[in-house]
């Protein structure tokens, strides 16, 4: 089935969204996950199943016909390590859909957005035990770089 990527705005889509955000984010209610929406650089991009029923003129909120599949929260940042990059907060592919390429599909198509926006990089942080998002994002060519270090306050 074709796909299209488009970015996350209204509150429906965030209503679709937030449950398989929370694949990724078991641990924190869904007030904290739909608080991202409020971030100023935050953007959350939805990669959708589509009918093939939608052209070229629908607009960014059309959703008749479609199934989100993955979703990608981003931001553009500049750090000493990498001037500028595209820093992949949140990338989660709905459980039951997973091993079907949509994550192939939305890491491809967040790595274009990020050379139209002059990143040098695009970086992310693995959990520590998610051995299954190492080996994918190795796989499509991630090297680890080094460590997040962290301690809570």
């Amino acid at each position: 089935m074709p796909t299209r990527v488009r970015e996350v705005t209204t509150d429906e889509g965030w209503d679709e969204a937030v449950p398989i955000l929370r694949q990724l984010w078991s641990h924190v209610d869904e007030a904290f996950v739909r608080g991202w929406r409020a971030e100023d650089d935050y953007r959350l991009f939805g990669l959708y199943e589509t009918d093939g029923a939608h052209g070229a003129d629908d607009g960014p909120e059309a959703t008749g016909g479609e199934t989100l599949v993955a979703v990608a929260g981003v931001s553009v940042q500049r750090v000493l390590h990498h001037e500028r990059h595209l820093w992949v907060h949140d990338f989660v592919v709905d459980e039951p859909r997973r091993g079907e390429g949509y994550g192939t599909e939305l890491l491809d198509w967040l790595e274009e957005w990020a050379r139209d926006r002059d990143c040098e990089n695009l970086a992310l942080a693995c959990r520590a035990g998610n051995d299954a998002g190492r080996e994918f994002y190795e796989s499509r060519e991630l090297e680890v770089w080094g460590q997040v270090l962290e301690r809570e306050l």
